[in-house]
């Protein structure tokens, strides 16, 4: 039963009984009710006893338990939910953001915290906010990450009956100015080939494969021999290559099932490839019982699988000395990307070459692409019609005398767009 108590200052306090634990201590659910300035005695009077009653059966669906603070409430759930249904990957970016959050929130009750002030923290978070290591400002993506484990938090807490709302839906996060990708040029791509026969061959088969298909990372060093098919020049993705301070190096399913897909190569793609199976094979053969047959495309010194930050490191290190900017492995990535749309592949077709799971992805990541690249269209249609324009009294060519004109204008513009920075 709850009691009502009015305070001098005018607000209610509710108290529920919600029993006794196993030490005999009785536990209590308190809730303060604040009466809209204007209100009759009447009024308040039967606004204080309607949330009484509202607050009793929140408290008999289980509150009582949201009496717990956010740290412990969120370390149960990283125990209870987060160890046995996210991918480790994903767990460790979780525990990641928990050093913000629970210096901000950490410490406070779960049914105490309001949308406001977790409005204040991600808000203060993307204009005070700093990388811990580098210093420089968080993006909007990072505090987008912080709001989400919040919001994971008090779903789980709603599931298990313990809340019966989450403050999170009502915060908004801030909008930044959006920066495009940074992506190699084609004279950056041209640079970089230029020296990389000078390199170690798995450094020359990574960029190369990199750029051809624009694999991830991670599905680059999950790749093992058995997934190229030399006969008809493809590979196909079925896993990936992670790596946890928690789990080390470790083997992984694929992001999503369409990221489970096969892409075919250039015959000259393909003999590098040949070249370097048989100096790894000529490798394992030297090193005898020190090598590690994981049958992996890249790899340790001794065959065990390759560390995930060593192509980033190796990139950056190779992009220093060639004197051309480090815009990430990623870039990559981007890089082909941006070489479909702007040979004008259809949006379904990059989506599906990306391993995108659905074609939403491909138009957030790359819609300023495909603006561009449909801005192109105004001016083959412009040529097309070019004879509109012409002279009423101009005679207009035959279709054998106008072909060299077009065949002209498509050489043009094939080297002005080869010119084009991939922005």
């Amino acid at each position: 039963m709850a009691t009502i108590r009015k305070r001098p200052n005018g607000s209610f306090e509710i108290k529920v009984s919600c029993g006794y634990d196993i030490y005999g201590r009785q536990h209590n659910q308190y809730k303060s009710y604040y009466p809209e300035p204007g209100m009759t005695p009447r009024q308040i009077d039967k606004e204080v006893n309607k949330q009484a009653v509202l607050f009793e059966e929140e408290c008999k669906k289980g509150q009582i338990t949201s009496a717990v603070k956010f740290e412990t409430f969120a370390e149960q759930w990283f125990d209870e939910y987060a160890k046995v249904n996210l991918r480790p990957t994903t767990f460790s970016k979780m525990r990641q953001v928990t050093k913000r959050i629970y210096a901000a929130i950490g410490h406070k009750r779960m049914d105490k915290i309001t949308s406001r002030d977790i409005q204040m923290f991600i808000t203060d978070l993307i204009v005070n906010g700093r990388h811990m290591v580098t210093g420089k400002p968080l993006s909007r993506k990072t505090a987008i990450h912080h709001l989400s484990f919040i919001s994971d938090i008090f779903s789980y807490a709603i599931r298990m009956g313990m809340l019966t709302d989450n403050p999170c839906s009502r915060v908004v996060i801030p909008k930044l100015e959006q920066k495009e990708k940074e992506i190699y040029t084609l004279d950056e791509v041209k640079k970089l080939f230029e020296d990389l026969g000078y390199e170690p061959m798995w450094f020359q088969v990574y960029i190369t494969l990199a750029i051809y298909s624009g694999f991830r990372r991670s599905e680059m060093l999950g790749l093992e021999w058995k997934d190229i098919d030399f006969d008809y020049n493809t590979i196909r993705v079925r896993r990936t290559s992670h790596y946890t301070p928690a789990k080390g190096i470790y083997t992984d399913t694929t992001k999503t099932k369409k990221s489970q897909r096969v892409a075919k190569f250039p015959e000259d793609v393909m003999d590098m490839l040949k070249k370097y199976r048989k100096e790894q094979r000529k490798e394992a053969r030297r090193l005898g019982t020190k090598w590690e047959d994981h049958d992996r495309l890249f790899t340790k010194w001794n065959g065990s699988p390759m560390y995930p930050e060593m192509p980033y490191k190796y990139l950056k290190s190779y992009c220093e000395k060639i004197d051309i900017p480090f815009r990430g492995i990623h870039s990559l990535r981007h890089l082909h990307a941006s070489l479909l749309i702007y040979e004008g592949i259809d949006v379904v077709a990059v989506s599906a070459d990306m391993g995108h799971s659905i074609v939403g992805t491909t138009l957030n990541l790359y819609s300023h692409m495909f603006q561009e690249a449909r801005a192109r269209n105004c001016d083959a249609i412009t040529n097309a019609l070019r004879f509109t324009r012409e002279g009423n009294n101009t005679k207009p060519k035959s279709a054998k005398e106008a072909k060299p004109d077009i065949d002209e204008d498509e050489d043009e513009l094939e080297e002005e767009n080869m010119g084009q920075t991939m922005a």
